[in-house]
């Protein structure tokens, strides 16, 4: 399975899940089967408040999974559509996160969902 993860940084698994999906400087993409890592820039960084739009953002990269602090709706359901489920990250690193995940103990984000953090209200 391909994991993405938005990040700030790059610390490859010891990197810190990004608080949300749209404003993350740096995607990094897990492969959990081979545990093979891609980092990505965010191809659509400056993008208008509400208009994410994740492929561009992904540089085209196919994903089966997103796990990110925060999104919203929109990018929620642009993902979803694209059959791509979209994870609340937990506390701790990016292979904290995968390790659950494998585990089945991510709450996945519903389509309702709106963003409500660091002064955002999607």
């Amino acid at each position: 399975m391909k994991v993405c993860f938005p990040v700030r940084s790059n610390e490859g698994v010891n990197s810190i899940p990004y608080g949300h999906f749209g404003t993350a400087p740096l995607f990094i993409v897990c492969d959990t089967d081979t545990e093979e890592i891609k980092v990505l820039n965010n191809g659509d960084l400056g993008h208008e408040h509400g208009k994410c739009q994740p492929m561009k953002a992904l540089s085209g990269e196919i994903v089966d999974a997103v796990v990110v602090g925060g999104i919203g709706q929109g990018a929620i359901t642009k993902l979803n559509s694209m059959e791509i489920k979209v994870y609340k990250a937990i506390e701790g690193t990016i292979q904290v996160n995968i390790e659950a995940l494998i585990k089945s103990e991510l709450v996945e984000f519903s389509s309702n969902h709106t963003c409500n953090h660091d002064g955002c209200s999607h």
